[in-house]
């Protein structure tokens, strides 16, 4: 297991440290003049939780923070306090591309990036014939919200190269549900493997042969220690409070130690594969 980055590596906590440094503050007066505890500036500048949007314009003013910088601290924290959406199916079919920029943003402003999934593949992994699967699935969206979807879902997966701490972990049974016909899933297990070889992204597979005593009801992601991303077939939302994210991070580290990785994962990924194959 490597060692994450450390907290408040993430581009939101480190733009409001640099910000208060560069203002010649220490945290007892920022804290002082926002009203708060010093704790809490702490917490805010090592990623522990995401800041209210009043805190970031209060803070922004006093750290004489440029009217561009403001609103890109105001975006990220409004990118992360994103609640259930109702009638999701229905919403999808109008704009989920734009779902998929709003956790690209996300992802760019995190250090450490933590994906698990039961079900399905992980979008930052998914190939162009797999993701059209999966958006096209229940005949919501289509034509050019289909291709979109697609396209902003493969424009993600640019952040595999971007040296940031990246763990995908998979269970084999969402490896081996089939999307589409065997051939796009051969491919798409062959895409996995090559993945797993980029520096800084780390690659598991939970076997089915593996005795589990952890049981996962969703997929989730965890972007740094600060929030996670929650989606099921309805809804999808962000949980910012620390005790959620601090379940979250506890469930992914009893599902890292059930998981196969690097050549051993691959090793998993190249025999799915084959009995995919072998349907052709």
């Amino acid at each position: 297991m490597t060692a994450g980055p450390e907290r408040g590596q993430d581009w939101l906590s480190a733009t409001l440290r640099d910000l208060r440094k560069a203002a010649g503050l220490s945290g007892m007066e920022a804290a002082r003049r926002l009203g708060t505890s010093q704790r809490r500036i702490s917490n805010i500048e090592t990623g522990r939780f995401v800041p209210r949007e009043d805190e970031i314009r209060a803070l922004a003013k006093f750290y004489r923070a440029s009217a561009d910088t403001r609103r890109q601290l105001l975006r990220a924290v409004a990118d992360l306090r994103v609640t259930p959406t109702p009638r999701a199916r229905i919403v999808l079919a109008r704009g989920a591309w734009r779902m998929q920029q709003r956790i690209a943003r996300v992802e760019a402003d995190s250090a450490r990036l933590r994906a698990f999934h039961c079900a399905i593949v992980i979008g930052l992994v998914q190939t162009a014939a797999y993701a059209r699967a999966v958006f096209a699935d229940g005949g919501d969206i289509t034509g050019e919200d289909l291709d979109r979807c697609v396209a902003e879902r493969l424009d993600r997966q640019r952040i595999l190269d971007s040296g940031r701490d990246i763990t995908l972990l998979m269970t084999e049974g969402a490896l081996r549900w089939q999307a589409n016909g065997p051939r796009v899933m051969a491919e798409q297990l062959g895409h996995i493997a090559e993945v797993s070889h980029r520096p800084h992204v780390r690659v598991g597979v939970i076997p089915w042969t593996t005795a589990a005593d952890v049981f996962p009801l969703h997929g989730f992601s965890i972007y740094d220690d600060r929030a996670v991303l929650v989606g099921t077939r309805v809804a999808t939302a962000f949980l910012t409070e620390p005790e959620d994210v601090a379940e979250h991070v506890k469930l992914f580290g009893a599902l890292e130690e059930l998981a196969a990785w690097d050549a051993s994962a691959r090793d998993h990924l190249g025999r799915i594969a084959a009995d995919f194959r072998a349907l052709t």
